[in-house]
């Protein structure tokens, strides 16, 4: 399908969700030509029924501040000005999509409730919120999921709609197949409920893969600690280094996911050693007050949004400034002693339990 025809279809789209018997709906209202950028994500859920579904399910309360990640041209927004929140803030890359959100809130009268931000929600501080109700971007799922779970935001549930796979892998249980790393910390801080799919027929521009609605309900307390004497931020690190996600990848070429590899051929790499020796020297180094937090590019899975494996960046090796090679080859080999002594030296991080992990981490510990 042209991008003409695509955009084409998404202004009749749009147009018939005046027919719609939502009351957040009824506007006229006319998309302007736009055109939609794949490579942002940009596919508008134009389906009625599937809009109201997604705010009737985020239980929005009165008086409660919204967050939204990517309104496009507000086909949601309208729904969540309609709502009992009192404001609802969202943030646009795009100032062609953030000028059309902003129009249409001016035409529904509802400006008032209104705040858009255009920026990279990546880099933008959001504002304080209570719900976060948003059709996110593929490109930025795993990223954004974890500025939520991870970050200073203090709220109540976030409903997401997100690649169908993803979904899966958020929800993923310990010890499940398709569990990724975001999923093995999600559980430490919130509960992840897939909540309805929702087909690719609903977008315009159709796009290759169908969808999830996912709700994370935030736990009233987030640990400090998983359990004494380890904490939050040392056990992010560590499950980090033990999914093969490097700090500094940053390509955003798409690539064949490679097939997963176990514990003893991830860290029979140099470069991940030496990542597991750069935790072990800040762990050595701070005095108790976290040095690990904040970096959200940490906690989440590049291969959940397009993005490649990348290669290694040497200077992501700087803590092993001053170490001859004798000692980095004696450092892999006690990780390598300690891999197989728990037994974990032929599994898949994706098929262990936080339990086995955590297992690992205590002898890690132990040795040094």
């Amino acid at each position: 399908m042209s991008r003409a025809a695509s955009a084409l279809r998404a202004r009749h789209a749009v147009r018939r969700l005046g027919t719609s018997s939502s009351p957040s709906s009824s506007e006229a209202w006319d998309v302007p030509f736009i055109r939609l950028q794949k490579q942002r994500g940009q596919y508008m859920l134009i389906n009625p029924r599937v809009l109201d579904d997604i705010v009737r399910r985020a239980a929005i309360r009165p008086g409660d501040a919204v967050l939204e990640v990517g309104p496009g041209t507000g086909n949601l927004t309208a729904r969540l000005l309609a709502s009992p929140a009192a404001r609802v803030a969202a943030v646009e890359i795009d100032p062609r999509m953030a000028a059309a959100a902003a129009a249409r809130a001016t035409a529904l009268g509802l400006a008032h409730k209104l705040t858009v931000t255009t920026g990279d929600a990546m880099k933008v501080e959001f504002p304080e919120f209570d719900v976060c109700v948003s059709n996110i971007p593929y490109v930025i799922s795993s990223p954004l999921a974890a500025k939520l779970l991870f970050g200073a935001y203090r709220f109540r549930t976030a409903t997401l709609l997100v690649q169908k796979e993803f979904a899966r892998r958020l929800v993923g249980a310990p010890g499940h197949g398709e569990r990724n790393h975001l999923a093995t910390n999600a559980r430490l801080v919130a509960d992840v409920t897939l909540r309805m799919d929702v087909g690719k027929e609903d977008f315009v521009p159709v796009p290759g893969v169908d969808s999830s609605l996912v709700e994370i309900r935030m736990k009233e307390d987030r640990p400090a600690e998983v359990e004494p004497g380890i904490g939050l931020d040392e056990w992010l690190e560590f499950t980090r280094v033990c999914f093969g996600q490097h700090r500094l990848q940053q390509q955003k070429k798409k690539k064949k996911r490679k097939e997963e590899k176990t514990l003893g051929a991830i860290f029979k790499r140099e470069e991940m050693a030496m990542e597991l020796f750069r935790l072990s020297r800040r762990a050595e180094e701070r005095d108790g007050n976290a040095a690990c937090s904040g970096d959200q590019s940490a906690l989440h899975d590049d291969d959940d949004d397009d993005v490649g494996d990348g290669e290694y960046e040497e200077d992501c090796c700087e803590v092993a400034d001053g170490l001859s090679k004798e000692e980095v080859v004696a450092f892999k080999e006690r990780i390598a002693g300690a891999l197989q002594s728990a037994g974990l030296n032929n599994e898949r991080p994706s098929r262990l339990s936080n339990d086995d992990l955590l297992r690992l981490l205590r002898l890690f510990i132990k040795r040094g």
